[in-house]
């Protein structure tokens, strides 16, 4: 009786609530909007550090579409 009472103990302690999709959906929103901020950062560095240097802009790629100036 007593084996089965501590299992039952056992069982109840490992079974844990899981997040659920809205704790899970915000958590990996926020984790995407991080990483999106830091890219930009990384970018907007990247283009200040080039026109420090006076660096020609990047080529556009092939596949772009074309600016309203064009």
């Amino acid at each position: 009786m007593r084996a089965a009472l501590l299992v039952l103990l056992l069982l109840l302690a490992a079974c844990k609530d899981e997040p659920d999709f809205d704790t899970r959906y915000d958590k990996a929103a926020k984790e995407i909007e991080a990483r999106a901020r830091a890219m930009d950062a990384d970018i907007a560095g990247s283009e200040k550090a080039a026109a420090a240097l006076d660096l020609p802009a990047p080529p556009k790629p092939a596949n772009a579409p074309p600016s309203s100036g064009e």
